[in-house]
C-alpha cells in the first residue's frame, strides 16, 4: 500500500478504519465476563469454555505475519472489506452457534478478519501523516486500541445479567453491516505498486511458530507448565520461528522483514511494549479474580470499577499523543512508568477489604500512567521505519502485543497459582476464610512480579531519543538506513 505522507491525510479512510478496528477490539474482551454462562449453557468444563478466547488468539497469531504481504499486495479498501465480512459472517456463526464447536468456529472466523485490521489501521495511520502529526493520529488508534477492550467487560456484564450471551454477537451485526456498507461506498480506491508473491514455507513456519507458541502459553497459564503438550508446543513453536526468522532475513522479498529491528528506537519500543504487556495483564486478568472471588462483586460491578479508568485511557491517548508531537517521547514514558509501577506496587499489598474507592483511585492512576506511555514510544519506534518497512513494523508490533500478553498471562497465573498452594500446603484442612486468604497473598505475589517488570521498562525509557522529523525518510523508497536520533 503507497505511502501519503506528502498528500493531505484522508480522513474518510482513517475514520472508518477507526471503526471498523472499534467493534473487532470490542468483542476481543466482551465473551470473558460470559463465560460462566457459556459453559452453563453447553455443559462444558472450565478448561474447555476457555477455548473461546485461546481459539480467537490462536488464528490472530497465525494471521498476523501474513498481514505486512498483505499490505504490499492489496489496496487498503479490499483489505477493509475482506477484513469485515470475515468479521461479519464470523459473528453470525457465532451468535447462531447450536453448539459450543459452532461458536468456537465463529470466533476463528472473527479473528481472521480482526488481525487483518489493527496492522492496517496502524499502517494507514503513519503512511498518512507527517512524522511530526503522527503523534496525534497514533493518539487515536491507541484510542481505539485500549478503550475499546477497556469498556467491553462492563458494557458486557450488563447484557448478561440481563439477556442471553447470544445478544453480545447479534448486538454487533448492525454495527458492522453500517461501517461495511460505509467503507463500500466511501473509502477510496487506490493501486498498490508492490508485486509481493507469497511464500507458502514462510506461511506454514510462521503458523506452526506463533501458533506453537500462544497455544502453549495459553494452555500453561490453565494448567501448568509440565504438561507433554504444553512443552512440546513450546518447542515446536520457538524452534519454528527461530527457522522462520533466519528464512526472512535471507530472503529477498520476505513476508515479514525483521530488518526493523535494525533501528534502534524501533527495538527499544519493542523492549517497552512487550515488557509493559506482560506486565499490564496483571490488571486485566487479576483484578476480576480479586473483586469477584475475595471480595464477592458481581462482574457488572467489576466492570463499573474499571470503567473510570477505560474513561480515562479514551480521553487521554489523543492528548498524550499530542503531547509526543510537543515533546518527545522520553519524559512522557519515565512520568507514565513512574506512575505505572507505584500504582502495580500498591497493589501488591491489597487485603480482603481493601476499599472500592480506593481501587477505583489507584486503577484510574494505572491507567493514566499507561497513556502516557504506550503512544509516544510506539509512534517514535515507528517513525524511525523507512515506508517500505512500515507495513512490517505494524505487522510486528500487533503480532508482539498477541505474543507478550500470552506469555505475561501464562506468567502470572502461574506465580499466582503456585504462591497460592506454597500457602495452603502449610495449612492442613483450609477453610473458606484460609483459601481465600492463600489466594489474595498469590494475587498480591503476582502484582509484585508485574511491579518488577514494570520497573524494567522504567530504566529502559531512559535510553529514549526523539527521532528528529527532518531525518525521518520520506519518499524514497530504496533506502532503509536507521536514522539518527537527537536527545530530545
Amino acid at each position: 500500500m503507497e505511502p501519503k505522507t506528502n498528500d493531505r491525510p484522508d480522513y474518510r479512510l482513517i475514520f472508518i478504519l477507526l471503526s471498523g478496528a472499534f467493534v473487532a477490539l470490542l468483542s476481543n474482551t466482551f465473551l470473558n465476563v460470559a463465560l460462566p454462562s457459556i459453559k452453563d449453557d453447553f455443559g462444558i468444563t472450565t478448561s474447555t469454555v476457555q477455548w473461546v478466547s485461546t481459539a480467537y488468539m490462536l488464528v490472530s497469531g497465525i494471521v498476523i505475519p501474513t498481514t505486512a504481504f498483505l499490505m504490499q499486495r492489496f489496496s487498503a479498501k479490499k483489505l477493509f472489506i475482506a477484513a469485515m465480512l470475515l468479521f461479519l459472517t464470523g459473528t453470525l456463526v457465532a451468535g447462531l452457534s447450536p453448539t459450543f464447536m459452532v461458536l468456537i468456529l465463529g470466533r476463528m472466523i472473527q479473528a481472521s478478519g480482526s488481525a487483518i485490521l489493527m496492522p492496517l489501521l496502524m499502517n494507514v495511520m503513519i503512511t498518512s501523516f507527517p512524522p511530526a502529526q503522527r503523534g496525534t493520529a497514533m493518539g487515536l488508534f491507541s484510542l481505539v486500541m485500549f478503550f475499546a477492550p477497556a469498556i467491553g467487560p462492563t458494557l458486557s456484564g450488563f447484557i448478561v445479567q440481563h439477556y442471553s450471551w447470544h445478544m453480545l454477537f447479534f448486538m454487533m451485526v448492525p454495527i458492522l453491516l453500517i461501517v461495511l456498507s460505509i467503507g463500500w461506498l466511501k473509502l477510496p480506491q487506490t493501486d498498490t505498486h508492490y508485486t509481493t508473491k507469497i511464500d507458502i514455507p514462510s506461511v506454514i513456519l510462521s503458523t506452526l511458530g506463533f501458533g506453537g507458541i500462544l497455544y502453549g502459553f495459553s494452555a500453561a497459564g490453565n494448567s501448568g507448565w509440565m504438561r507433554p503438550d504444553v512443552i512440546l508446543t513450546l518447542f515446536i513453536g520457538f524452534t519454528a520461528v527461530f527457522f522462520y526468522i533466519r528464512k526472512q532475513i535471507h530472503m529477498n522479498d520476505p513476508m515479514l522483514n525483521f530488518k526493523v529491528y535494525k533501528f534502534p528506537m524501533f527495538t527499544l519500543a519493542s523492549l517497552l511494549i512487550g515488557t509493559m504487556n506482560m506486565a499490564l495483564f496483571s490488571g486485566m486478568i487479576l483484578m476480576p479474580i480479586y473483586l469477584q472471588d475475595i471480595q464477592g462483586i458481581s462482574p457488572l460491578d467489576t466492570g463499573i470499577l474499571l470503567l473510570p479508568g477505560a474513561l480515562i485511557m479514551g480521553f487521554m491517548s489523543p492528548i498524550s499523543g499530542k503531547l509526543f508531537d510537543m515533546f518527545g517521547p522520553k519524559v512522557l514514558a519515565i512520568t507514565g512508568l513512574t506512575l505505572t509501577v507505584s500504582t502495580t506496587f500498591f497493589f501488591s499489598q491489597l487485603e480482603v477489604d481493601t476499599s472500592y474507592t480506593f481501587l477505583i483511585m489507584l486503577y484510574s492512576i494505572r491507567a493514566f500512567g499507561m497513556t502516557l506511555v504506550m503512544t509516544p514510544v510506539m509512534t517514535n519506534g515507528m517513525n524511525q521505519l523507512t515506508p517500505e518497512l512500515t507495513p512490517h513494523g505494524s505487522s510486528i508490533n500487533s503480532m508482539l502485543n498477541q505474543v507478550s500478553g500470552a506469555i505475561g498471562t501464562a506468567l502470572l497465573i502461574t506465580v499466582m497459582q503456585n504462591r497460592m498452594n506454597q500457602k495452603l500446603a502449610d495449612i492442613p484442612s483450609p477453610d473458606t476464610a484460609a483459601m481465600n486468604q492463600a489466594m489474595l497473598d498469590g494475587i498480591n505475589f503476582a502484582f509484585l512480579i508485574a511491579t518488577v517488570l514494570l520497573a524494567i521498562a522504567l530504566v529502559l525509557s531512559f535510553f529514549l531519543k526523539r527521532v528528529t522529523s527532518d531525518e525521518v525518510i520520506g519518499n524514497d523508497m530504496t533506502k532503509a538506513r536507521p536514522i539518527e536520533s537527537d536527545e530530545r
